[in-house]
C-alpha cells in the first residue's frame, strides 16, 4: 500500500468469479475493457482489491488462465487471508493472521464437521489453515447452520459459516468473512493515514453479501448475481441509493457502477478509441500507451483498414533516431519497425489476438520527458506472451504531442517467442 503517497482516490473491491471474470466469455471482453480502463485512469492513484472465496492458490491459478490486473492487495479463502502486492514483494498480512487464531481450532473444525455425513469435503487445494470447505445442498446447509456454531462454541471455539452459489459451504474464524476483512483493511488506512475518497464493492453471490454491510461504501450487483444474493438485496438493501443491482454482467457492471455513482472516469479507452488520430489529447503518457498498444491490437486484428496513412502517423509520433529493443535483445529504429508492422495487418485476426497492460506508471525524468514502465501480455490462439516494457516520451515543439524516443522490452517470467520475424512491439 506504499505505491504512492496520499489517499487512495478509490479502492475498488471486486470478487472474481462471475463478478470481475464472466466464464462466459472466452473473449474476456468485458474484463479488457475494465483493464484499459483502470490502467489508464486509476492505477496512479487508486487501489484494486480481489476479494474471492478462492484460496490464493486457487486464485493464482485463475490468473494464469484470464487476463486479470496485478492487485494492489489480495483476499482470499474468504476473508481469511489478505495479500499486500505480487511476486518478490508479495507480503502476508500477519496481524491479520494472528486475530483470527482467536478461538480457532482447525482440528476441531473438521472433528466436528464429520459428524455430518451431508458435508461433503471440497478438494485439498480449496482447504486452508483459517478456512475448511465443503459441498452441500441449500435445505441440508440451512438445517447444518442451527447447530453447529453451538457445538464448536461448547468447545471453545467461535466461526463464522458461509454458504453460497448453492453449493459451497465455509468454516471460518468468527472475525473472518469477507467484511471482517474489508473492515479490517479500511482501518488500517485509515490509521495510516490513507483512508480513501471512496470505496466500491462488487459481487454476484451470497458470499459477498457481507461486503455491502461495511460502512460508507457504494455497492453493485452485477446483473448475473446469484438469487441469494438477489433476495438479500430485496430484504435488506432495496432501498439503499449507495447500493444497486446492475443492468450488466460482470465487468461491464462494474464499470456501469463507476458511472452511476460518479466514482471517476467511466469510459473505457477500448470504447473510445480514436483510429483516426488515437494520441491522447491530455498528453499523459499513460494514456498514450494504453491508447498505442489498443491501436496495434486492432491493427493486428485487422479491425483498421491497411493505409499507409497510418503507418506514417505512427512514424511522426516516433523520433527517426529512436530505438526498439526487442526482448530477444536484437535493436531496430522504430520507424524500421513501423515498416514491419504494415506486414502483421490481420494476422491475428483468426488467433483472436489481445493485448492488455498491467501495471502502468510513470514517472517525469525531466522538464520534458517521462518514463512509462508497464507489463505487456499478448494473447495468441491461447497463448500469453509476456513483456517488460520500459518506453521513453518527450515533448516536441510547443509541446502540442509526445514523441516515443526509445523502446526496450525483455521476457517476463517463462515467455519465450518461436517466432522471431514477427516482432512485438
Amino acid at each position: 500500500m506504499d505505491r504512492f503517497d496520499g489517499t487512495p482516490r478509490l479502492i475498488l473491491v471486486a470478487d472474481l468469479d462471475c463478478t470481475l471474470v464472466d466464464h462466459d466469455d472466452p473473449l474476456n471482453t468485458d474484463l479488457l475493457r475494465f483493464n484499459a480502463l483502470w490502467e489508464a485512469h486509476y492505477r496512479h492513484d487508486s487501489l484494486l482489491v480481489y476479494c474471492t472465496g478462492r484460496s490464493f492458490s486457487s486464485y493464482s491459478g485463475l490468473r494464469k488462465k484470464k487476463p486479470l490486473l496485478t492487485p494492489d492487495i489480495a483476499i482470499t479463502s474468504v476473508g481469511s487471508e489478505i495479500v499486500y502486492g505480487s511476486g518478490e514483494s508479495m507480503v502476508r498480512d500477519d496481524v491479520w493472521t494472528a486475530r483470527l487464531d482467536d478461538k480457532w481450532n482447525r482440528d476441531i473444525v473438521v472433528e466436528e464437521t464429520s459428524k455430518f455425513p451431508q458435508l461433503e469435503p471440497q478438494p485439498d487445494k480449496s482447504q486452508e489453515p483459517h478456512k475448511v470447505s465443503f459441498f452441500v445442498e441449500r435445505e441440508h446447509a440451512i438445517e447444518i447452520m442451527k447447530v453447529l456454531p453451538g457445538r464448536l462454541e461448547e468447545r471453545g471455539v467461535d466461526v463464522k459459516l458461509v454458504y453460497s452459489n448453492g453449493y459451497a459451504f465455509d468454516v471460518l474464524p468468527k472475525g473472518a468473512g469477507k467484511q471482517g476483512s474489508l473492515t479490517y483493511l479500511l482501518e488500517k488506512l485509515e490509521i495510516e493515514g490513507k483512508q480513501p475518497s471512496n470505496t466500491l464493492v462488487c459481487g454476484d453471490s451470497g458470499n459477498d453479501a457481507e461486503l455491502y454491510n461495511v460502512p460508507q461504501v457504494y455497492g453493485v450487483m452485477v446483473s448475473n448475481s446469484h438469487e441469494e444474493l438477489l433476495q438479500w438485496y430485496e430484504e435488506n438493501a432495496k432501498d439503499n441509493p449507495k447500493i444497486f443491482h446492475a443492468s450488466q454482467r460482470c465487468g461491464a457492471g462494474i464499470i456501469e457502477a463507476i458511472q452511476r455513482f460518479n466514482l471517476g472516469p467511466s469510459v473505457s479507452p477500448r470504447d473510445v478509441l480514436d483510429t483516426e488520430n488515437f494520441h491522447a489529447e491530455s498528453l499523459n503518457p499513460v494514456h498514450e500507451v494504453v491508447k498505442f498498444y489498443l491501436f496495434y491490437e486492432r491493427w493486428r486484428c485487422g479491425e483498421v483498414e491497411k493505409s499507409d496513412k497510418y503507418l506514417q502517423y505512427l512514424k511522426l509520433l516516433s523520433s527517426p533516431l529512436g530505438v526498439f529493443v526487442h526482448p530477444s535483445g536484437e535493436e531496430k529504429l522504430i520507424h524500421e519497425w513501423i515498416d514491419e508492422m504494415g506486414k502483421l495487418h490481420g494476422d491475428g485476426k483468426e488467433k483472436q489476438f489481445r493485448i492488455w497492460l498491467d501495471k502502468v506508471t510513470s514517472s517525469q525524468i525531466s522538464s520534458d520527458t517521462w518514463l512509462a514502465r508497464f507489463d505487456k501480455h499478448e494473447s495468441s490462439e491461447g497463448k500469453v506472451r509476456s513483456c517488460s516494457t520500459k518506453v521513453l516520451l518527450s515533448y516536441q515543439g510547443e509541446k502540442e504531442k509526445l514523441t516515443w524516443m526509445h523502446i526496450h522490452q525483455s521476457w517476463s517470467d517463462d515467455s519465450c517467442s518461436d517466432d522471431q520475424e514477427k516482432w512485438i512491439f
